[in-house]
């Protein structure tokens, strides 16, 4: 399977779901978009990644791994969003110690915000981009001109979350209740999240 490059384009505030953030993810070599919706703590550690001139008193959690692993002589070398399942993005990180590479699975907001820190590229599958890649022109007005700009439009969120939350439509209560249980256990809160939203609305 071919990998596709991926920048960040931007952050958006959910509308709809209280204190989540949808990423935006571009293809380097074409027009789609990858959304992501993550969480509050997350979306401010890429922001705070992406502006280089803001830095917190102390090391966020994420600065804290990066610390840790520039002592240890750990390098992130790239991202993979290498998943898709239920609207719910999985991936890795590939790392390298004394010319040994180890793959760490990790939730994909932690990934791409270790990625920002240690300056190594984000990849994708093409089937994944194929499969969530939205044509969407993010701030048409400033878009070729503002490329630094991190908070992209609101109206951005409502389409993401609409297409994020179509695979739970089909879904009982009954198969809702038992995704959301087994979101939990594996600790995978941001399906978790969308899962209640679902049942909620219902």
């Amino acid at each position: 399977m071919s990998l596709v490059r991926l920048n960040i384009k931007g952050i958006s505030y959910s509308q709809t779901q209280n204190g989540a953030y949808a990423l935006i993810l571009n293809e380097v070599d074409g027009d789609r978009k990858l959304p992501i919706v993550i969480g509050a703590f997350e979306a401010q550690s890429i922001a705070i990644a992406l502006e280089k001139e803001i830095r917190p008193p102390r090391p966020l959690t994420h600065d804290l791994f990066k610390n840790f692993a520039d002592r240890f002589d750990i390098v992130v070398k790239q991202v993979i969003i290498h998943k898709l399942v239920d609207g719910v993005f999985y991936s890795s990180l590939i790392c390298e110690r004394d010319k040994i590479e180890e793959i760490i699975d990790a939730r994909t907001s932690d990934a791409i915000a270790l990625a920002l820190r240690f300056q190594a590229p984000i990849f994708t599958y093409k089937n994944i981009l194929d499969k969530a890649g939205i044509y969407l022109k993010v701030n048409p007005k400033k878009d070729d001109e503002d490329q630094d700009s991190i908070l992209v439009d609101d109206l951005v969120a409502e389409e993401i979350e609409s297409q994020s939350q179509e695979s739970f439509k089909s879904k009982s209560l009954q198969e809702l209740h038992t995704l959301l249980d087994e979101a939990v256990a594996n600790e995978d809160y941001e399906k978790a999240a969308k899962i209640r939203d679902e049942i909620s609305k219902r």
